[in-house]
Formats: C-alpha cells, structure tokens, sequence
C-alpha cells in the first residue's frame, strides 16, 4: 500500500467519538491530528498491510496518530538501528506514542538490543525515554531461555523503581509499575521483590484520553491464586 493509500484506509474507519477525546486532551496531543481509531482496531489494519518498511518509515512522517501507529506496528524489527530508536523516540508527540512504541508487542521489543536499550533509557535524564524503557522492560520481562536476562538484572531494576517511583511524572509511573508487574511474574523470587515494592507504592493512579481510570494495583497482579499455583507458591483457600 501506499501513503495516500493508508490515509485514505484511516479516514473510512475514522470514529468520531475517538476524535472528539482526542480534541480534548490539548497541547498532549504533540500537535498531531487523529481519525479517533482505538488500538485494537489499528492492530487489526496494521495486520492487514503487513510488514513493510518503506511504508513504515514514509508513515511516521505524517501529522496523522492512526498512521504513525501503523509505521511502528509494520516496521521490520530486523531493520531497526539505535540510530533510528533514538530519533523517533524524540519524535513521539509528548509521549502519546510511547506505549505502542516500547510495549503493545512493539517492534522495538522485537530487535536484538532491546534490553540494552531499555537499560539505557531508564537511566535517561528524559522522562519519555524513560517512559519507553521501562515499557521495553516489561516486554523484557516476558523473554524466556537464553534470551532472556538474569534475574539478578530484574531484582537491580525492582530495586531501581523501589528508589526513584516516589518523584516521577504519572506516565512513567505507570510504565514502572507495568514493568513490576511483569518482573514480578517470571519467578518465586521476583514475586516477593516486586511485590514488596508494590504493596509500598499502593495503587498508581493515572489519566487517559477518555479520563480518569481505575488506580492500577500492581500489588492485585502478582497475588492471584492462578499466578501462585505458575509459580509454586502456597495458595490459601477459604472454605465454603
């Protein structure tokens, strides 16, 4: 498919609900306009057109969200250089677009230097990268074998978030909490260490385009009976 192409695709699924909250969410939206497309709808198109960078790439330079929603979804991840990470990272609209960019099954969690890229963010000076870094380490957190890292790597991060959640920005309190949840369910171990820090942290309470949520309980995650029987741990059940 071609850009025009894609636009036009974009502007048949416009969703006029979507726009107006979009409307409403101000100088948040980087000055990017929107069809109102859910994600779930624009995964379902991304799926249509298929991988293809040139599109890709010709779609993020557009002013439109929907599209540059489909370029990270249709990128090659086998083509994605650090170079190209850093420079879209700084092009993300104020943050609207971290989340598809770092997390959602993203296609930067797909390249060989996620982790690395992850460490490296989180540490930033930057609060959308670090946004982004802790989105990468959820996605992280659900590598398994050899691709996956240590858990002494994981009890480091918990520790990191143990330290710093108090004074960040809500977006990326929320993408710390999403990452603990995820360390949380790889082992018994990381269970104890994230959901120490969640039951201190409580509750993260956070704003979306269709306005305020219910607080995100990390804490609720990582103590659900399914999640102690993955994990081998005692199950208390309450006779009825």
């Amino acid at each position: 498919m071609t850009v025009s192409e894609v636009l036009a695709l974009l502007e048949s699924e416009r969703d006029e609900r979507g726009m107006k909250a979009w409307e409403k969410l101000g100088p948040r939206t980087g000055g990017l306009r929107s069809h109102g497309i859910g994600l779930t709808r624009l995964r379902k198109l991304a799926k249509r057109i298929g991988c293809d960078r040139a599109l890709s790439l010709a779609l993020w330079r557009t002013d439109v969200y929907d599209a540059r929603v489909i370029a990270l979804l249709i990128d090659d991840p086998a083509q994605i250089t650090r170079d190209q990470a850093e420079r879209q990272v700084g092009e993300l609209a104020g943050g609207m677009l971290a989340h598809v960019f770092a997390s959602c099954d993203a296609t930067l969690a797909k390249t060989p230097f996620m982790v690395e890229l992850a460490e490296a963010w989180i540490r930033s000076d930057d609060p959308v990268r670090r946004d982004c870094g802790y989105g990468l380490l959820y996605e992280a957190s659900k590598l398994s074998g050899r691709k996956a890292p240590s858990d002494e790597f994981f009890l480091a991060q918990v520790e990191r978030i143990a330290n710093t959640i108090d004074g960040e920005p809500e977006n990326v309190r929320l993408a710390m909490a999403t990452a603990l949840m995820g360390i949380g369910k790889r082992s018994a171990a990381l269970n104890k260490a994230a959901l120490k820090v969640a039951q201190g942290v409580g509750p993260i309470e956070f704003t979306s385009a269709s306005g305020t949520c219910e607080p995100f309980d990390v804490a609720k995650h990582l103590t659900t009976d399914r999640l102690k029987e993955k994990l081998g741990l005692q199950v208390l059940r309450v006779a009825g």
